[in-house]
């Protein structure tokens, strides 16, 4: 049995998900059939998601130790550059799939298991430790935005709490596109950084200048009335989140006169991952990158993104 350094959930601690958190020795994950192939991972991100499992959320006793990570850039058996499409199909879960880490282990170890139809060839031009950064919270962001927010029909977006993953990617994406975006944090520092980023932003809860077509919603109730409020007729509410409050008070009438739709998501599909790859490599596109984190300090990279000071992805890097 071949043994390797990974980041693993040991057990579960709710009020100090950090205290749950093992870096050692783990066996190469198995093959769960000959459609799936072991990679070299040379580069991950961490996601919030990370920080649930430790406390508990999504997993049993019965799984642990379970490697932790859902996004990664690697070498697959061939010797190709690939990125990992995190999303895998698990009969036993209610979802019919689930993401690495959650029924198979994830991808912050020195090699991960994953079906050869995940992998998506890494753009040229586009660093591993970018591209690392897209599988999960910038596909989401992408999927908001596209598919469910149909932002080619607008002119505005709005994304809450900006600073975070998703919020911060989308905010750079929408930009891309051309759009008008306004953004909102209650950090005057990351207010500062948003607008470097092509954004007007602006406090939580602050009236805009105009209503826009599509609002990013990851926070929950803490500003979705603010949400409701600066939607135009017909706009996109689209949720993939809610780190502040599941459960809002929502003005029917509002929803209902001004035609709105409120749209749930999660994540997105390969054929959206390979165009957010392309579009970021043809248009320039890269990610907002909190800190890099070399393997060896793995554990440095959960604090950081623990701290809730992050802006942009804490990125790990597996050569150094």
């Amino acid at each position: 049995m071949r043994i390797m350094r990974a980041a693993f959930a040991s057990r579960f601690d709710d009020a100090d998900p950090l205290a749950a958190l093992t870096v050692g020795e783990q066996p190469e994950p198995s093959l769960p059939d000959d459609g799936w192939v072991t990679l070299r991972v040379t580069a991950s991100s961490l996601n919030h998601h990370d920080l649930w499992s430790l406390r508990g959320v999504g997993l049993r006793a019965e799984q642990l130790p379970m490697i932790l990570g859902c996004d990664a850039t690697g070498v697959d058996p061939d010797g190709n550059e690939v990125v990992v499409y995190p999303v895998v199909p698990t009969p036993g879960d209610p979802r019919g799939m689930s993401i690495l880490s959650e029924h198979f282990p994830g991808t912050l170890a020195e090699r991960v298991a994953v079906p050869r139809s995940n992998l998506l060839p890494l753009p040229a031009g586009l660093p591993a430790t970018d591209a690392a950064c897209l599988p999960t919270a910038w596909l989401t962001a992408w999927r908001m935005l596209t598919t469910k927010g149909r932002v080619a029909d607008a002119d505005a977006v709005l994304v809450q709490g900006a600073g975070g993953g998703v919020a911060t990617a989308a905010v750079v994406l929408a930009a891309a596109m051309g759009k008008r975006v306004y953004a909102t944090s209650r950090d005057a520092a990351k207010r500062e950084r948003i607008t470097e980023l092509g954004a007007t932003a602006v406090e939580p809860g602050a009236r805009l200048p105009e209503r826009v077509d599509v609002v990013i919603e990851t926070v929950g109730a803490a500003t979705f009335d603010h949400s409701l409020k600066s939607a135009a007729l017909g706009a996109r509410i689209v949720v993939s989140g809610a780190t502040a409050g599941h459960e809002p008070t929502v003005n029917l009438r509002r929803v209902f006169a001004m035609q709105l739709e409120i749209l749930g998501t999660s994540m997105g599909t390969p054929d959206e991952l390979a165009a957010l790859l392309a579009f970021c490599a043809e248009r320039g596109v890269r990610p907002v990158i909190d800190s890099v984190v070399p393997f060896s300090r793995v554990g440095d990279a959960f604090a950081r993104l623990h701290s809730g000071d992050v802006f942009g992805k804490v990125v790990v890097d597996h050569t150094a």
